[in-house]
């Protein structure tokens, strides 16, 4: 399997298309990544990728995997990622 793009190789791949410099490419993708933060609230979307979504979890009884003992595990909000249909049809390609 080959190794994840590293954020270097990510903006000079970006600097390369764009015909940019690579310090442009970098802020460009610390501001997507800072727009993502702010926004993520209110559901943020990368269009044909994906969108970051905060969902509520409801509290819950789990166990302790060591003892076995059944335990409380309160209520929370989390942040998920849901691929994009496009995203999933690119990669794993269509039926």
């Amino acid at each position: 399997m080959a190794k994840a793009l590293s954020k270097a190789q990510l903006a000079a791949a970006i600097a390369e298309k764009a015909q940019i410099s690579k310090k442009q490419a970098v802020e460009i993708l610390d501001h997507i990544a800072a727009l993502a933060y702010k926004h993520a609230k209110d559901t943020f979307t990368l269009p044909g990728i994906g969108k970051l979504v905060l969902k509520n979890r409801a509290a819950r009884v789990g166990r302790n995997p060591k003892t076995g003992e059944q335990i409380q595990i309160k209520a929370k909000k989390v942040v998920k990622f849901r691929v994009a249909k496009a995203a999933k049809d690119a990669i794993l390609g269509s039926k």
